[in-house]
């Protein structure tokens, strides 16, 4: 196999969710245990949890089309994702309905994990599912950067930035997170829908203009008014915050630089937080490969975003390596995979894809152009192609972006 997909391999073999869940199960309480959550993982984590508990149970979780799974007592729903519908509304109605009437000797387990945002689609008082639909749409298309989208998103939403947890009260939230976010800031990961929000309406006001966000008028009323602010750290009705964050992109990291060590390659870790345009990630890794005496890999986790300026079809890790790709310009001994963990880049129904020294005369040689491509967005035909895409179906985790240049 190789090195790259190797690494993949282990990077996808530490990600798994199902397992890390049942490293964290809470005790058992006096009273009932309601289980609800959203996110690419959370099918698996909830199917994990039910197999281990020993006790009554039920509950109801929520994550993308496709990426569902039998999980016994709790009810597994599936929804749309990035672009929240109506599944996603009708099932963060439910979960909210789980968990009211619950006394302080019940226990609810929330089941975290990216994608929530999306997935627990309840717009507040006031706006319609339309209007978050065209908001979100529009911040994805700029470009935003995930927790800018998810400041905004937090403030149309009738559940998210802590309103679950309030929701919930006065039973205990026990809350099992798999981040997907740079930092693994709770209140980020899924929007936090059940820690408190130090996020305000000023800030998410902030990123619309940021963006140049056109918004439907009642967006501007809602964002206006004061009522509408999230619960804030230090609000008592949260009482004691227990949280663990199962899983982080950092240890999917360190796998995959287990690994490569273990196979006789230097490791050069650019840490899990890399942010920015695609292409231009892409251009400063280039120079770094460039720069680098092989045997080596450079790791990299994270989260890029792409500004869609053209009409195809992609996603940030094919957008990534296409660039990378023109701006290695054939380099010898240079090779290259960007892959999303939960299996899904952008839009497209693959995790990401491949490069190397020939990608770009292989391209040639069948008409493609790769600069021309690259300016319309359409990476995914580029690398359908030449036959370079990575294809995993859906993980059932979610630890954001993986990649690894290795140079010999």
């Amino acid at each position: 196999m190789d090195i790259r997909d190797q690494l993949f391999a282990a990077a996808l073999g530490a990600a798994d969710a199902g397992a890390a869940t049942l490293r964290h199960l809470p005790p058992r309480p006096r009273g009932r245990t309601v289980v609800v959550g959203a996110g690419k993982a959370a099918g698996a984590m909830a199917a994990a949890l039910d197999g281990a508990w020993h006790g009554p149970l039920s509950g109801l979780v929520v994550t993308r089309h496709g990426h569902g799974m039998p999980a016994g007592r709790i009810a597994v729903v599936e929804a749309g994702h990035p672009l929240p519908d109506d599944a996603g509304e009708a099932a963060a109605r439910r979960v909210l309905q789980a968990v009211r009437s619950l006394g302080p000797d019940d226990l609810v387990i929330a089941l975290i994990s990216g994608g929530g945002s999306a997935l627990l689609a309840l717009p507040a008082p006031g706006l319609s599912l339309a209007d978050k639909q065209a908001v979100n749409r529009a911040l994805l298309r700029a470009g935003a950067p995930i927790g800018q989208i998810n400041v905004v998103r937090k403030h149309l939403s009738a559940i998210k930035g802590g309103r679950l947890a309030l929701a919930a009260a006065p039973a205990p939230v026990v809350t099992l997170a798999v981040s997907d976010v740079p930092g693994d800031d709770p209140a980020v990961i899924a929007s936090g829908p059940t820690v408190p929000d130090p996020s305000t309406l000023a800030e998410a006001r902030a990123v619309l203009a940021r963006w140049d966000i056109a918004v439907p008028p009642a967006v501007v009323r809602h964002l206006n008014d004061p009522a509408s602010e999230t619960p804030k750290p230090g609000d008592g009705r949260f009482g004691a915050l227990d949280l663990a964050t199962v899983l982080r992109p950092a240890d999917m990291l360190a796998a995959a630089a287990r690994a490569a060590s273990a196979a006789g390659f230097r490791v050069v870790d650019l840490g899990d937080r890399v942010e920015g345009e695609a292409r231009e990630v892409a251009e400063d890794h280039a120079r770094l490969a460039l720069a680098t005496r092989g045997p080596a890999v450079i790791l990299s986790g994270g989260e890029l975003t792409v500004t869609v300026g053209g009409d195809g079809l992609g996603g940030p890790s094919k957008e990534y390596l296409l660039a990378l790709a023109i701006a290695l310009d054939g380099a010898p001994g240079v090779t290259a995979l960007a892959c999303d963990s939960d299996g899904i880049d952008g839009a497209s129904n693959d995790a990401g894809a491949r490069i190397g020294p020939d990608t770009l005369a292989r391209a040639r040689a069948l008409g493609l152009d790769p600069a021309a491509m690259l300016a319309r967005n359409e990476s995914r035909g580029f690398f359908e192609a030449l036959g370079d895409l990575v294809t995993t179906g859906p993980t059932r985790t979610n630890l954001n972006d993986f990649r690894v240049l290795a140079v010999t």
